[in-house]
């Protein structure tokens, strides 16, 4: 799979729902669903202890997710990073939500994930 052939569009029609599942499991503190799409090495930095721990701090803190607006799409050959301004709930302002999107044996896998 080569990212740099694909559309921005093609790209955006597999990573909405793969982020969008990402952000309601997160605010559902459901690990077994956040991760569904992870790859390997994403799954072992995100442990279940760990899903929660960082779940209930930016939930108390910052709210819950609303709207995205895309921001960027990055192609490499065998990646895509996509980055979209986020908001939330409680707190004012914009943050940043971003992933690298992979394809790994038949499935497109997140093999990174962060808001800040």
């Amino acid at each position: 799979m080569n990212f740099e052939e694909m559309s921005e569009q093609e790209i955006m029609d597999i990573a909405n729902p793969i982020m969008d599942n990402l952000m309601q499991a997160s605010t559902d503190i459901d690990h077994e669903r956040h991760v569904r799409d992870f790859t390997d090495r994403a799954k072992a930095i995100v442990t279940k202890e760990h899903l929660k721990r960082v779940c209930t701090i930016y939930q108390e803190e910052k709210g819950t997710w609303l709207e995205r607006d895309l921001v960027a799409v990055f192609r490499r050959p065998d990646s895509a990073a996509i980055i979209w301004k986020q908001f939330v709930s409680k707190a004012k302002g914009e943050y940043v939500v971003e992933i690298v999107l992979t394809y790994r044996n038949g499935k497109f896998l997140v093999d990174h994930a962060m808001v800040f």
